[in-house]
């Protein structure tokens, strides 16, 4: 297994602590290892890509890793009622909907090539921009108004134009099927 795989697992590692100290309200805490968790991103993927050490099983542990991530904040903040419900459900109906288009991909064995888009690059960014945003304002105690109104715009309108762009590519890729 090659260190950039290793560092994605303890990403994924990371995500019950962020989740356990947001709802211990440990907002310090959970700022300070979703900021680990961040950095870690950024440190497998420049090894992976610098070192040529990609691989299949990074290909797949990455981006399962950001979501694991990313939909367990949300959901947390989201129960907590540290961020609007109706982003939550926003986020995360996004990603049900791309699993659940892999599946049934897979199912009629017509896999999907899973590479991000620069809107789902744009999405995953405003999206961690605004869970950054919450948790340090929740640990630090400081009013994120105006930012935070303006990420939750831009998550809104990435997310929607990213799982818009992922539903006609899949409906494109998928219309090649015969009916019997």
């Amino acid at each position: 297994m090659s260190i950039p795989n290793i560092i994605t697992l303890g990403r994924i590692m990371l995500v019950p602590i962020i989740v356990w100290a947001i709802v211990s309200s440990q907002m310090e805490v959970a700022f300070a290892v979703f900021l680990i968790a961040g950095i870690s991103d950024a440190v497998d993927g420049f090894l992976a890509k610098r070192f040529n050490m990609t691989s299949e099983l990074g290909a797949l542990l990455d981006p399962l890793a950001d979501k694991a991530l990313l939909v367990s904040i949300y959901l947390a903040l989201g129960i907590w009622g540290d961020i609007p419900r109706w982003i939550v459900i926003l986020v995360v109906s996004r990603d049900i909907m791309i699993v659940a288009a892999v599946i049934v991909s897979w199912l009629f064995d017509k896999p999907v090539e899973m590479k991000p888009s620069k809107v789902s690059k744009l999405n995953t960014a405003a999206q961690v921009s605004y869970a950054a945003l919450v948790l340090a304002a929740l640990a630090f105690g400081f009013k994120p108004a105006p930012y935070d109104i303006i990420l939750m715009g831009l998550v809104t309108v990435f997310t929607l134009s990213s799982v818009s762009l992922y539903l006609v590519e899949w409906l494109r890729h998928m219309s090649t099927i015969e009916a019997k």
